[in-house]
């Protein structure tokens, strides 16, 4: 199919006078809007102004301008029916062989701060999704171009035809568009849904996902596995989505998954924080004074594992830590922080061998505290075959103020900063999740075991005798005191856990027997 006229309006202009002077050398018709029309024009490239083709000037803002008989007939005669190309001659349509479009910057405004609600409004593009889906469809006979990574690819195939994109090009770009304006509506809807309190229980009919492939990865969990990763077009603040790669190799699948992991555990605390993850599991986490002091805690809950594991901070990473990320016996694959200084990252790239290939991952705009809660739901997605299961994030904290003490003792003020600090770390392991504290650091943690006295032995086997003196958290209630049993007889002198169990009278009886303290959250953290 040879392209005699095309229609281009785009809001990203990048490359787009290049691609319509190539057009132009070929002989193809421009016909333009508003500031393209005004770019190709300045550009010295012949163009015809669409209210030219329309009959009718732009108006109402620029809201209406390509919403016309005269354009959408032009893209939506299908060639193969006489009597289309019959009704386009006695209309006086003229056909639009090639429709270059690309939508007003909704994502990018909806990311400012401060933006309101009618800016959104205002950059919910109408008339270029109706012409990029107008084209697409019809791609029999039109080609629709919306990256401008593909204008060369389009010239290339034009140059080398006469002009023409063949069948298989033209059908590649519809699938593409299509893509481009669901995404583009799936952003909308994301927004716009955001913006009103639902109902108690409410969630959307439909939910929408508006994701931007930004990496294809090696492979997946496993190699047989292919992979990529999408970024959350809507996602604003720290997270793995928005992080920048300073240093390192490729990120792989299993890397982005346990640094996501690093980074939501540390962004629980306040104080300088570090935090070491192996198989999407804290290993270790500690709080301090410094974050050298904070990452010597969080390496030494468990040494052995936090080899090959992944490293969160919330603090700018110095040399001082940096020295110490890369002292004797250490082996990391990512460390991911706020930032690095200019003195830090020679240390990290260059004192070990391994640094080579150590990714550095950086949190643009971070300060290191603890974000707010969003006003609006955030969710949790976890896709299950044939269908999607969606929660709220779990994104609560506790004060002191909210706890319930039950035991006869109550835990003193420096066990309830420490229970707090387990409590906070116990919501980032996969149930059955138990952690120890002790001296603002993880000493123990029983993860996935399909019993939680099991996961309590694991933690205070991990522990030692670090266990004497230390706080236990777990995520859900002890349906029996066996496992708080084990955790008092080898020294933890205070449990914080939800409560709920038939057998809570039970546990409460072997608290008060050890002469510990207990207190209820009324809340889970459970994991699956």
């Amino acid at each position: 199919m040879r392209i005699q006229r095309a229609l281009i309006s785009v809001s990203n202009k990048a490359g787009v006078v290049e691609f319509a002077r190539g057009l132009a050398e070929m002989g193809v018709e421009l016909v333009s809007t508003g500031g393209t029309a005004k770019a190709l024009a300045d550009a010295g490239l012949p163009v015809i102004p669409v209210e030219q083709v329309t009959g009718f000037p732009e108006m109402m803002e620029g809201r209406v301008k390509t919403l016309h008989p005269k354009v959408h007939g032009g893209i939506l005669a299908d060639r193969s029916k006489p009597e289309h190309m019959e009704q386009a001659r006695a209309h006086d349509i003229t056909p639009i062989d090639l429709v270059c479009v690309n939508l007003y910057p909704f994502a990018e405004t909806v990311a400012k701060p401060g933006v309101t609600l009618q800016d959104a409004i205002e950059n919910i593009d109408i008339g270029g999704p109706a012409m990029v889906r107008s084209a697409a469809k019809n791609h029999a006979s039109v080609a629709v171009v919306v990256d401008p990574n593909d204008y060369e690819k389009v010239l290339a195939e034009m140059r080398a035809s006469g002009g023409s994109v063949s069948e298989e090009t033209r059908r590649q770009l519809a699938v593409k568009a299509f893509g481009h304006t669901a995404h583009y509506d799936a952003m909308i809807h994301a927004y716009l849904h955001s913006t009103y309190e639902p109902a108690e229980g409410s969630f959307p009919d439909h939910f929408t996902l508006a994701n931007t492939r930004v990496q294809t990865l090696r492979y997946g969990e496993n190699p047989h596995q292919r992979a990529a990763f999408y970024r959350d077009a809507g996602k604003q603040g720290p997270s793995i989505g928005t992080a920048v790669q300073r240093s390192g190799k490729e990120l792989s699948f299993n890397n982005i998954l346990d640094t996501n992991a690093a980074l939501e555990l540390v962004k629980e605390f306040e104080a300088p924080a570090c935090a070491i993850i192996k198989h999407n599991n804290p290993c270790g986490c500690a709080r301090a004074e410094d974050l050298v002091t904070a990452f010597q805690g969080a390496l030494a809950g468990d040494p052995v594992s936090a080899f090959g594991g992944i490293v969160a901070c919330n603090r700018v990473v110095d040399a001082a830590a940096a020295e110490a990320m890369t002292g004797d016996g250490t082996f990391f694959e990512v460390i991911i922080a706020p930032g690095f200084t200019e003195d830090a990252l020679p240390i990290l790239t260059e004192k070990k061998r391994w640094g080579r290939d150590l990714r550095l991952l950086e949190v643009p705009g971070w300060d290191g505290t603890p974000g707010k809660c969003p006003e609006h739901p955030e969710y949790d997605l976890k896709k299950v075959a044939g269908g999607l299961l969606v929660q709220e994030r779990d994104l609560r904290r506790l004060s002191p103020d909210e706890l319930t003490v039950v035991s006869q003792r109550a835990p003193t003020p420096e066990e309830i900063e420490q229970l707090l600090f387990a409590w906070s770390v116990v919501k980032h392991v996969k149930s059955n999740a138990i952690v120890l504290v002790r001296g603002n650091q993880v000493v123990g943690v029983g993860a996935g075991q399909m019993n939680r006295v099991g996961s309590v032995e694991i933690a205070v086997k991990q522990a030692g005798e670090r266990a004497r003196g230390a706080v236990m958290a777990s995520d859900a209630f002890f349906p029996f005191p066996d496992g708080p049993e084990v955790a008092l007889n080898a020294g933890v002198t205070a449990i914080i856990q939800p409560g709920g169990s038939k057998k809570d009278a039970d546990t409460i009886a072997a608290v008060d027997a050890h002469g510990a303290a207990m207190v209820f959250t009324g809340v889970r953290h459970f994991r699956h």
